[in-house]
């Protein structure tokens, strides 16, 4: 007989709780510059923290911070395409404290800096100049499957020469 599934992995089935979790989902995507905690997503979605974030990412696969950080990146990537704005407004406007720490998750998710980013995106030749933003918007939405501090240790682990290496 094979092993049963932890409940945690089922697919989450029930309509009211779905509808109450796209409604802490909806007002995140609505002010994704606000700061959302559990707590404060677990009172719109009118659930306990605990059953909200365990939900949340049953129905969604992503935890609640992880989807706010896609967003938040998502929407300072439309900006810098399409507006003037300076990085550090940029970085204010979508939700972020500190500006290093924007640099550094932005660089962490996409993989360059935000002016780097930017750069590309308003490049002459570049052939996402004719594609619709709200296409380009969702396509260009970043994965996080994984933590952004576990992606950071891998990548850092990676680079790193064990010392025991023989050098050839």
């Amino acid at each position: 007989m094979p092993p049963r599934p932890l409940p945690s992995a089922a697919p989450l089935e029930d309509p009211a709780l779905l509808r109450r979790l796209l409604r802490a989902k909806d007002r995140m995507d609505a002010a994704s510059h606000e700061a959302w905690p559990v707590a404060r997503l677990a009172d719109v979605s009118g659930v306990s923290e605990a059953h909200f974030a365990r939900s949340f990412k049953r129905a969604f696969g992503l935890p609640p911070h992880r989807y706010l950080l896609t967003r938040r990146i998502e929407q300072a990537t439309s900006l810098l395409r399409d507006t003037e704005l300076s990085i550090t407004e940029i970085a204010f406007a979508t939700g972020w404290e500190s500006l290093g720490t924007f640099g550094r998750v932005f660089r962490d998710i996409k993989g360059s800096s935000p002016g780097a980013v930017r750069t590309a995106l308003r490049a002459a030749d570049s052939p996402l100049r004719q594609v619709p933003a709200c296409v380009l918007k969702a396509a260009l939405r970043p994965d996080l499957t994984m933590a952004v501090l576990e992606k950071r240790r891998r990548s850092a682990t990676a680079t790193v020469r064990s010392s025991t290496e023989e050098e050839t």
